[in-house]
């Protein structure tokens, strides 16, 4: 058996992203899921890129504030103690709109964590 506590406010975030990203998988030695909390401000977004992943499944769980997943089907707003369900192969691209009053604080959850993730424009199916 094996346990870890994480202090995810003593993890340093992410550089060069457009949020705060802080990864806790690696603080806590997760192999098979990727877990990451991000704060976005107004503006902002979560990835680097729309994109869309092979094989990983994710999971936007919102904390606090609105969060918008970008989809080829259209714009999906995510309040807090809502979580939104990203499958592989679809595109997606979440973010906070400018429009909105407050930051957004997010968990995003991936399995399994691997690196598969494809940048794709919008219109791109991911297929």
């Amino acid at each position: 058996m094996g346990y870890h506590h994480v202090d995810v406010a003593g993890i340093d975030p992410a550089s060069e992203r457009p949020s705060s990203k802080r990864s806790s998988a690696g603080a806590a030695g997760l192999e098979n899921v990727a877990v990451n909390r991000y704060e976005a401000e107004p503006g902002e977004e979560i990835p680097l890129a729309y994109h869309y992943h092979d094989d990983q499944e994710e999971v936007f769980y919102v904390l606090s504030g609105t969060l918008a997943v970008e989809t080829p089907e259209g714009t999906h707003e995510v309040a807090a103690d809502e979580a939104f369900v990203v499958e592989p192969d679809s595109t997606q691209r979440a973010h906070v709109p400018e429009s909105a009053d407050e930051r957004a604080v997010a968990l995003g959850i991936g399995a399994p964590a691997i690196d598969d993730v494809h940048p794709c424009e919008p219109d791109e199916s991911g297929e």
